[in-house]
């Protein structure tokens, strides 16, 4: 049997702290529970996975700082896809990326979805 997953777009950074920590703190519960976890950053949330963006972020309230919440769900195993067309929008380069970083598109998006036991949107 195929490695159950869960799937979490992030659309906030900076502009909605909790929102943005959410797919964090539940990806790395998932992983904790043996379930693969799947980030999804677009829209604003792209700047997430720019490399020492998130170390310059305030802590997102009840949760932990946004250095240890990537670093945990990393370190968990989990996986950072990251919107191409919504990177070149900000005229962010790959290699601007986090290593752990993986780019993505619309289709692979798709598969992932379909693939997925849930999506969760933030």
């Amino acid at each position: 049997m195929a490695e159950e997953r869960v799937m979490l777009v992030c659309t906030h950074s900076i502009d909605n702290l909790e929102v943005a920590a959410i797919p964090f703190v539940m990806g790395a519960a998932a992983l904790a529970m043996d379930v693969g976890a799947d980030i999804v950053l677009q829209g604003d949330a792209v700047y997430l996975a720019k490399k020492g963006f998130v170390d310059h972020m305030p802590s997102p309230g009840g949760f932990n700082p946004f250095p240890k919440l990537l670093s945990d769900f990393l370190e968990l195993g989990g996986k950072l896809k990251v919107c191409v067309p919504c990177i070149k929008e900000r005229n962010i380069q790959e290699s601007d990326l986090i290593e752990e970083a993986e780019l993505t598109a619309a289709g692979q998006l798709i598969d992932m979805a379909i693939k997925a036991k849930a999506v969760f949107t933030y």
